[in-house]
């Protein structure tokens, strides 16, 4: 069962509206009724007043509280209820204090009439974008269905009945039985038993709902965290050591969450509002060093200012990475050549004095001015300010299962390996455990001085970060 905030927070699109609509019809009856600003400051105090009895209300009573499931007439009677008793708190508060007749009762009999109205048609609005937006894949997590063939129709019969969710079904695993390439409900089954792993490392997988009720289902659970993955579990399963663990609903079913990270609403709206903040800044530097190193990049080496490539992202998720490029044309071509001289132990390449790489492409390296582009990526959405670095597909497609586990968040410009020291770090499996500890402690303040410490590296040239 979720918790009073989870539902706040969940709904915080119909909190932002419901608060424009009381302000804006406040305002609106108080010009209607005096038909100018005279007395304005006067109301205004008001309005304020009544926007605060409007959300003690809202945080008593739990308004928001499956509102996505209510219909309209359900909706209508819930707005109605809750502007009487807002109209009720306040003259109650007034008579009280004796202020009663400083006011205009017309002016809160307007309010009511056109909050609530206004109220009603904005929510439904809402629930209509919200409704057709979930007809789309945009913004959507893909979700592993596992279970026993005995529950699986039913299951997933369950699970796409919901109309509105943040999950997109992208496949079926029976356990019990192999029905690997039958059709369950419109669902494929994607994977038996055996290979489920394997296909979830191979393909964009951001969940795993498990209802299973056998002994191995610990054991399941704990492969796939090793990945990365997010599992929900049937309440019903006792699930002993799962990190992160909190109880949700999906649809009709109660889970126990578990993750090696669980960013709360407020967290990711913070970090997102920091990427979009920095993008900005740093986009204005990208266009100013365009200009200065543009014409330099293309002397030394004719060609493209950026070099693309593909990295694979937040589980799996593939997009165009950004750099002033700092290497000769045939870079990728020569790679082959120099892999002995690799001093990455694992599946990175770097080395000393890298060939490939021109003159004016050890200077932007250094300071790490080539990586400035990236804030394109970060605006897009693709990466985050901090994060773990995009591994290359070519990386990727080697990794083992527990090396997808560093993709779980989205990737960063910069991060914990690379303030700890990347260019003395020369064994993966460290760099993996490095990005784990910072998927698993996770907090906006370890960002901060993540930050910190990388603006510090980058001015002393500590290294390329």
């Amino acid at each position: 069962m979720q918790n009073k905030f989870t539902s706040r927070s969940k709904h915080l699109d119909f909190i932002i509206i419901d608060i424009i609509c009381v302000m804006g019809s406040f305002w609106l009856a108080d010009f209607l009724r005096h038909g100018n600003v005279d007395n304005y400051s006067e109301y205004s105090l008001m309005s304020w007043i009544v926007l605060l009895i409007h959300l003690a209300i809202v945080f008593i009573s739990e308004g928001y509280s499956g509102i996505l499931k209510r219909g309209y007439l359900k909706e209508l009677k819930k707005v109605v209820i809750h502007n009487m008793e807002l109209l009720a708190t306040v003259l109650l508060i007034l008579f009280f204090s004796k202020q009663s007749i400083l006011y205009s009762r017309v002016v809160f009999g307007l309010f009511v009439v056109i909050n609530t109205g206004l109220m009603f048609l904005l929510r439904c609005a809402r629930k209509r974008m919200l409704k057709k937006r979930n007809a789309s894949l945009k913004g959507k997590g893909f979700m592993l269905v596992i279970s026993n063939e005995a529950n699986m129709e039913h299951l997933l019969s369950n699970l796409q009945k919901a109309e509105y969710s943040n999950y997109k079904i992208g496949g079926a695993v029976v356990l019990d039985k192999d029905m690997t390439g039958q059709v369950i409900e419109g669902v494929d089954v994607v994977s038996n038993k055996d290979g489920m792993y394997e296909y979830a490392k191979s393909n964009v997988i951001d969940e795993v709902f498990l209802e299973y009720f056998g002994d191995e289902m610990a054991d399941i659970t704990e492969r796939f965290l090793a990945m990365g993955v997010v599992v929900h579990v049937s309440i019903n399963n006792l699930l002993p050591g799962t990190p992160n663990a909190v109880v949700e609903n999906i649809n009709k079913y109660t889970v126990v969450t578990t993750s090696i990270n669980l960013m709360s609403f407020k967290e990711k709206i913070i970090k997102r509002l920091i990427d979009l903040a920095f993008s900005v800044v740093g986009l204005i530097f990208t266009v100013i060093l365009f200009i200065i190193f543009a014409p330099i990049i293309y002397i030394q080496s004719p060609g493209p200012i950026f070099f693309k490539q593909t990295r694979v992202g937040k589980n799996g998720r593939r997009f165009k990475l950004y750099k002033f490029r700092s290497m000769y044309m045939d870079a990728e071509e020569r790679k082959k050549e120099l892999m002995e001289q690799n001093k990455m132990s694992g599946l990175m390449f770097k080395m000393d004095d890298d060939p490939r790489v021109t003159p004016i492409g050890k200077f932007i390296r250094k300071t790490s001015i080539d990586e400035f582009p990236q804030f394109i990526n970060i605006f897009k959405g693709d990466m985050s300010l901090v994060g773990t670095r995009p591994p290359t597909v070519d990386e990727y497609e080697q990794y083992e299962q527990h090396h997808k586990s560093r993709l779980a968040m989205k990737p960063g410009l910069t991060g914990l390996w690379q303030v700890s020291g990347r260019s003395e770090i020369t064994d993966f499996e460290e760099v993996v455990k490095l990005d784990r500890e910072y998927i698993m402690n996770f907090s906006i303040g370890q960002d901060i001085k993540i930050i910190f410490k990388t603006v510090g590296a980058v001015l002393k040239r500590k290294g390329s970060v």
